[in-house]
C-alpha cells in the first residue's frame, strides 16, 4: 500500500486495507512467548520512584502514547514496544525510538502513516477493543488494551508501573479524571480481579 491508498482508507474508514499493514496478533503474542513484560503506564507517581534498572532488566519493555520519561533511573530507557491512540510527534519519536509501534485507538483516521509503515507495525483489532469496552462499560484506555492483549500470550511475566489508576494523575497532560472519557475505578477493579487470578501479573506501586 502507498500513501494515496493509505489515506484514502483511512479517510473512508476501510478498517481491512489498513489491518493488511499490520502483523497477525498471533505473530505478536509469539514474540512475548516465554518473556518477562514491563509495561509503563504514565501516572505522574512513577517519577517519584526508582524502578528504572528493573524496567530496562525486562525482555521486553513496553510503554504508552507519548511516555514521558523524567529519568531514567525512575523510567528506565528502553521502547520496545509503544502503544498509541494518538499522533506521535517527530521528537517524541526520535526519543522513544520504539521497536515496535501499536495502533491501539479505534479512531483510525488518527493513525499516520509512519506509524503504519513502520517494521513490525500492529493494528489493534476493533471487535477487541469493543469486547473490553463491554466489559468495563467505558471506552477502555490504552494501558488496560494493552494489559489485556499481552495477557493473552504465553508471556512469563507482566508488571506494570506506573499505574495508579489516574489517583496522581498523568505525566503526559492536566487533565482529570472527570475530563477523560474513561472510568479508572472500574479498570482499577478489573485489574485487582486480574491479579488474583492471573500470577502473571504484578502491580507495582
Amino acid at each position: 500500500m502507498n500513501r494515496l491508498a493509505f489515506a484514502t482508507a483511512r479517510l473512508m474508514r476501510r478498517d481491512a486495507p489498513l489491518a493488511a499493514l499490520s502483523v497477525p496478533q498471533s505473530a505478536l503474542l509469539a514474540d512475548l512467548s516465554g518473556r518477562h513484560v514491563a509495561l509503563i503506564g504514565n501516572a505522574r507517581a512513577l517519577a517519584d520512584q526508582a524502578h528504572g534498572a528493573r524496567i530496562d532488566a525486562a525482555d521486553r519493555v513496553v510503554r504508552i502514547n507519548r511516555a514521558p520519561m523524567p529519568s531514567p533511573a525512575s523510567h528506565g530507557t528502553r521502547t520496545d514496544w509503544l502503544g498509541l491512540a494518538t499522533r506521535l510527534p517527530d521528537a517524541d519519536r526520535a526519543r522513544l525510538d520504539p521497536g515496535r509501534i501499536l495502533w491501539m485507538s479505534p479512531k483510525r483516521k488518527r493513525l499516520d502513516w509512519d506509524s503504519a509503515s513502520s517494521p513490525g507495525f500492529y493494528l489493534h483489532p476493533l471487535a477487541d477493543i469493543d469486547m473490553l469496552a463491554g466489559r468495563l462499560g467505558v471506552p477502555p484506555t490504552t494501558g488496560a488494551m494493552l494489559i489485556d492483549l499481552c495477557l493473552r500470550s504465553d508471556l512469563a511475566s507482566l508488571t506494570l508501573y506506573g499505574f495508579d489508576f489516574f489517583a496522581s494523575l498523568s505525566l503526559s497532560g492536566r487533565r482529570n479524571a472527570a475530563q477523560v472519557p474513561h472510568d479508572f475505578a472500574a479498570e482499577g477493579a478489573w485489574v485487582a480481579d486480574l491479579l488474583r487470578q492471573d500470577h502473571r501479573l504484578t502491580l507495582i506501586r
